[in-house]
């Protein structure tokens, strides 16, 4: 007598082996660094500088804002000031290395969600699926005008747009945008797949990623929205900017932690950070499967409407000497 098997339920175990595994190897990296610090005094002292508590704030943070179009670095800047962290030049940019290197835990979320998506681009580089390839091509031309507009603006961003200020305009303005988006019936469902997205279209989504530089705007916004402003069906234009995401945010991930990565270890050792990857990573995971249920059959305007509501609160906050 044979049993027939849904699908879907296989898929479902499949992801949640899956995600435990991705867990259960971050957790051994906590619990060894964990046993590694204890053996240094000094070490545990440092990572008292940066609270577990406060550590799993910004990793929650991270890990729900990151794929939603409402600013993870925006909704970090704030939340590094609310919880009086950065107070020395030193600390500032430890604690800015820190927020970038849990991208790491968002990072797996997406690989983890669209693993098959990822099968299927690696088969295309092997040359085992024309649209793994078109998908991958896409991504990777997306990326380097990025890149490349990033190297020459990252500096004259910092100095002027890392504030509370520039962080609520930008909140402000990406909310109304949407709004009008919605509303002019552009932000619409039908579309081209992903794997009939040009070349051409996915250079012009990447020079529009690069405006995402300023703190507040969103690259999940700017990606969705210009993915669909070139074509894209809403759906496809989601799944393309979490894509586009892994790629931008692990270039960003490696290169600081190469560069600034010993500075957060001496300030904040290993286990605070490992702790943070770990709750940004299910943070991510529950977002990310949000956003995509909540766009099924319900509009884009819930996040125009948050934006406005958190542009505008920062605002007051700023006006009370809050921020």
């Amino acid at each position: 007598m044979s049993t027939l098997v849904n699908p879907e339920a296989l898929r479902r175990r499949a992801l949640l082996v899956t995600a435990l595994a991705a867990l259960l190897a971050a957790l051994a990296t906590v619990l060894a660094a964990t046993a590694a610090l204890a053996q240094d005094g000094e070490a545990l002292e440092l990572v008292e500088d940066l609270p577990v508590w406060k550590a799993v704030i910004l990793g929650l943070v991270e890990g729900l804002t990151e794929y939603l179009p409402v600013s993870s670095t925006g909704h970090l800047l704030v939340t590094n000031e609310i919880l009086d962290l950065g107070q020395t030049d030193e600390a500032e940019q430890a604690i800015e290395t820190y927020s970038i290197c849990i991208q790491a835990g968002a990072i797996a979320a997406v690989l983890v969600l669209y693993r098959e998506r990822i099968r299927q681009m690696v088969d295309g580089l092997a040359g085992r699926s024309e649209e793994g390839r078109r998908v991958l091509l896409a991504v990777i031309v997306a990326f380097v005008p990025t890149a490349i507009i990033g190297l020459f603006i990252v500096d004259w961003v910092r100095e002027r747009l890392f504030g509370a200020g520039p962080i609520a305009a930008a909140w402000l303005i990406g909310g109304i945008g949407i709004l009008v988006l919605t509303r002019s019936g552009l932000m619409r469902r039908g579309g081209l797949a992903l794997g009939e997205l040009t070349m051409g279209r996915a250079a012009l989504i990447g020079v529009a990623q690069a405006i995402a530089m300023w703190p507040g705007t969103s690259r999940s916004l700017i990606t969705i929205v210009a993915a669909v402003l070139v074509g894209l069906s809403l759906d496809a234009a989601v799944e393309f900017s979490f894509l586009l995401g892994l790629v931008t945010l692990s270039a960003a991930t490696v290169a600081t932690a190469a560069t600034d990565g010993g500075q957060l270890i001496d300030l904040y050792g290993v286990t605070t950070p490992a702790i943070g990857m770990v709750v940004a990573f299910v943070a991510a995971v529950a977002s990310v499967r949000w956003m995509v249920a909540w766009l099924q059959n319900r509009s884009f305007d819930v996040f125009g409407w948050y934006r406005i509501a958190i542009g505008l609160a920062a605002f007051a906050a700023i006006g009370l000497g809050w921020l």
